[in-house]
């Protein structure tokens, strides 16, 4: 359910961003790859794949796609892994770290909440109406 939560709002982002690039700056842009990008790195360090860049900016057009293939790999990791299994994997920097499936995932889910904030305060900065993005306007 959080997965969906968050693909939803995901996808939301990028529709309202879509249609006010000439507006914004690329720090809105930046912000939307990098909360894809953070979720596509912490499934494929649970998976042993290759990850993004932590900051790349990666083609406009391909965002939708991204957080498509980022609810597929994710929800496959719920369905189908052990969730209490450790994992060790590096971060950006190359430091060695160990956490459990679960706790990788919901930092994912978290870290994708925060930085969608940091979006909606840019996009009120630019008098463009938030979207509302808390949990229990999804669920209503």
């Amino acid at each position: 359910d959080l997965f969906e939560y968050t693909y939803h709002f995901n996808n939301e982002m990028i529709k309202i961003i879509s249609k006010n690039k000439n507006i914004l700056d690329e720090r809105t842009v930046s912000l939307i790859n990098h909360t894809l990008n953070a979720q596509q790195i912490w499934n494929a360090r649970i998976s042993g794949e290759a990850t993004f860049e932590v900051w790349q900016i990666n083609p406009f057009e391909s965002l939708e796609e991204i957080n498509h293939q980022n609810f597929l790999k994710s929800i496959d990791i719920v369905q189908n892994s052990d969730l209490d299994k450790r994992v060790e994997y590096q971060n950006s920097r190359g430091t060695k770290f160990e956490n459990s499936i679960f706790d990788m995932l919901f930092h994912a889910v978290n870290h994708s909440t925060y930085h969608r904030g940091q979006i909606n305060s840019l996009l009120k900065q630019n008098n463009i109406q938030p979207v509302l993005t808390d949990y229990i306007f999804y669920k209503r």
